[in-house]
């Protein structure tokens, strides 16, 4: 059984997110690696197959080390950010960056007007 195979049977029990760690914890013996890092193997074979397939993988990553089956993460999607704001009751408007009426200071050093050229 390939690594995969077996990191999709233990999300497929667990129908959770999981961080490396806790699959190759969970999948233990079950792993077909022999590694010293066996977190490695799991992680960079994880993120090959998504990065290779794109959307026609079969996992997905939620979180950075996180990983699900694609198809339990589109039951879980997250709300909208409109319906958020609305359940929040409020206006998220941001304040603009720079305050009305600040001043804009003028260049220094090397490039300005104000010498500090190359005299020669």
């Amino acid at each position: 059984m390939s690594t995969l195979a077996v990191v999709e049977e233990i999300l497929r029990e667990t129908a959770v997110p999981m961080s490396v760690r806790e699959i190759v914890e969970r999948a233990g013996v079950r792993l077909p690696s022999k590694s010293k890092t066996p977190d490695t193997v799991v992680a960079r074979d994880l993120a090959m197959d998504i990065k290779k397939k794109g959307e026609g993988s079969l996992f997905a990553r939620t979180s950075p080390g996180r990983y699900t089956l694609r198809s339990l993460a589109a039951q879980t999607a997250p709300v909208s950010t409109e319906r958020t704001v609305e359940r929040l009751g409020g206006n998220l408007a941001r304040k603009p960056a720079a305050a009305a009426g600040s001043t804009v200071r003028p260049a220094t050093g090397r490039d300005s007007a104000e010498g500090g050229g190359y005299a020669g």
